[in-house]
């Protein structure tokens, strides 16, 4: 059985202030997604999916022949305004992506089996993926027709440069997935401690689970997203801001009962991009792995001499 992986890189960077999909990281100039696609071939997977605007494309595709060549098997999505259900269109004003749900639903043609869902610009460890491939083989051998979802601890996630959002997730005694708690502005003021949607002070400690948006899923979850994403634009068609986030989507699943999805711990710490100032963190988390000879010094050669 073929897993695929499917790389969210269709955002604006907003906070960041330029694109940092492709931002050179590593020592030969990888970008992360490269680590990415790196842990995930080791762990199994067999397919990378890239969603990127049209506009990006030949910048990925390049980026990709040079690092990887023939060696993996590199496909493109599209996430792009118009692509709706019948009846709706775009807002004249919007020029944002409509979300990470809607990006899901952009390979909706392209996978054909189990696959994982990920953001281009965060570093999981290779730990992530194996547990999500571990998660798929187990789960077809048993029959168990839930998702999954990788979950870190809160504190590995948080950046010294500024608030960040998280998704807090509240687990059952088997280890599904309850509901998600979205708790924005974290950070540690003495004692750590962010802001409810609804506005509201909320403590935390630390120890919680979060979701960094790394998802494991079968085709089902399309037919899922379909739907919600038509009853989302009746409420939101013409908000240019409003998101169709994949987290709150697969939290209404939860909730009705529709979807059951398992939580797989993970004590690694997470590393990504929010802030330009964080690429010097990314940068040095990077060359500690690579010294400790978790990675190769320069991917592209690994690929091009992979047998």
């Amino acid at each position: 059985m073929g897993f695929s992986l499917v790389i969210l890189a269709a955002g604006l960077s907003t906070r960041y202030g330029r694109p940092k999909q492709l931002e050179p990281v590593g020592p030969s100039g990888e970008a992360l997604l490269d680590y990415t696609i790196y842990d995930a071939r080791l762990a199994g997977f067999s397919k990378i999916i890239l969603v990127v605007r049209p506009e990006q494309e030949g910048a990925f595709r390049d980026h990709a022949h040079r690092v990887f060549g023939d060696r993996v098997k590199v496909a493109f999505a599209h996430q792009e305004l118009w692509d709706l259900p019948a009846g709706f269109a775009p807002p004249t004003a919007r020029h944002k992506p409509w979300g990470t749900g809607h990006a899901v639903l952009a390979v909706r043609k392209l996978v054909d089996g189990p696959f994982a869902i990920c953001n281009a610009d965060d570093f999981y460890g290779a730990s992530a993926y194996s547990a999500l491939t571990d998660f798929f083989r187990n789960a077809v051998s048993s029959g168990d027709p839930s998702f999954a979802m990788v979950g870190f601890t809160l504190r590995n996630t948080l950046s010294s440069l500024g608030g960040v959002s998280r998704g807090i997730c509240r687990c059952d005694n088997d280890g599904f997935l309850q509901r998600i708690v979205e708790v924005r502005e974290i950070h540690e003021n003495s004692g750590l401690s962010g802001v409810s949607l609804s506005g509201d002070p909320y403590v935390l400690t630390g120890d919680e689970l979060t979701s960094m948006n790394l998802w494991g899923f079968r085709r089902r979850v399309f037919a899922r997203l379909d739907r919600q994403f038509e009853l989302f634009l009746n409420l939101y068609e013409t908000d240019p801001e409003a998101e169709f986030l994949l987290s709150d989507a697969i939290g209404e699943q939860v909730s009705r009962g529709e979807s059951r999805v398992r939580v797989l711990p993970r004590r690694d710490p997470w590393i990504g991009m929010t802030f330009e100032g964080d690429r010097e963190r990314v940068e040095s988390h990077i060359r500690l792995l690579v010294a400790e000879g978790r990675y190769p010094v320069d991917l592209a050669d690994w690929f091009r001499n992979e047998r």
